[in-house]
């Protein structure tokens, strides 16, 4: 099991539910709520950064959320992407294309999130920040997920440890 130095385990454990012991819980909802994604990035020196986009991730929130990257961090950038298709779009690659002298882009192998400590953020941010959480509506589950953040990254422990229950040397 990996544990970071603050006693955070990072694989998944057991979660309690609301239902009673032996009863499978049944949630009874009309499921067309609206859509809120993310895009998130972290950094070994350790930081943590974070887009959320109401609807679905196109290139162009991509785009902009590696060119934000870009302003923010001085030194050459190196991402590791899964197959999404925002990542592998001919708009995403003809943008990003300019950067190349700061900019490195590896893919990763499909079916692997363990290689990924991106991955391992959003793991930490479900099992730990937000466990739990049944937020009413977008604005609360924003707010929450903004104020997980924050949290982390006053500690760097937590961030390095994403690094670390990766196999990849960094």
């Amino acid at each position: 099991m990996f544990v970071d130095e603050s006693g955070f385990s990072l694989l998944p454990t057991a979660c309690r539910t609301w239902s009673p012991r032996g009863q499978t819980p049944i949630l009874r909802h009309c499921f067309n709520w609206p859509k809120l994604s993310a895009i998130s990035a972290v950094t070994p020196n350790p930081h943590a950064y974070l887009h959320l986009v109401p609807g679905t991730i196109a290139s162009d929130e991509v785009i902009r959320f590696v060119r934000h990257l870009l302003r923010r961090i001085p030194t050459p950038l190196f991402l590791l992407w899964d197959g999404g298709n925002p990542h592998r779009s001919r708009r995403t690659r003809q943008a990003l294309a300019a950067y190349r002298s700061r900019l490195h882009v590896f893919r990763l192998p499909a079916y692997a999130p363990e290689l990924n400590p991106d991955e391992w953020l959003w793991a930490w941010l479900k099992q730990h920040a937000l466990r739990g959480l049944c937020p009413p509506d977008l604005t609360v589950l924003q707010k929450s997920i903004r104020t997980a953040i924050r949290r982390l990254r006053r500690h760097p422990n937590i961030i390095r440890s994403f690094f670390h229950a990766c196999p990849l040397s960094f």
